[in-house]
């Protein structure tokens, strides 16, 4: 069981919980938005605890682009392992063509071509 962080664009917000969902039926403790924050809480706040708990950030990615809170979010991660913790930035494709131009050369589990195989490839890297 890992602790996951799903960071995605408000746009993906139904295939985010898609994804989520699965994760979570795969034993995953898993960290969501619209799952976790709630009204009247600090966005900022809830955030940085799922962050810091977090052992995966799934960086999902799109034709809709990466909203600032991503970056805010993927940053902060690359921080922590560049600080020596065990945590790890898995990009995801959900739609579109091009990764954002921080993850070129990287890696990634494409659910836009064949969402069974490329979670497949996601399931792989958590465990």
């Amino acid at each position: 069981m890992a602790r996951v962080f799903v960071s995605h664009r408000g746009a993906d917000t139904s295939l985010a919980e898609r994804l989520a969902t699965a994760l979570r039926a795969a034993g995953h403790v898993v960290w969501l938005d619209t799952w976790e924050i709630n009204v009247g809480d600090q966005i900022i706040e809830r955030m940085s605890d799922g962050l810091q708990e977090a052992a995966y950030l799934v960086l999902c990615y799109s034709a809709s682009g990466m909203a600032p809170w991503m970056n805010v979010e993927w940053q902060s991660t690359l921080a922590r392992q560049l600080n020596g913790h065990a945590v790890k930035i898995l990009p995801v494709r959900l739609s579109g063509s091009d990764a954002p131009a921080i993850l070129a050369g990287t890696k990634y589990a494409d659910l836009m071509k064949d969402w069974d195989q490329g979670f497949a490839v996601l399931l792989k890297a958590i465990q």
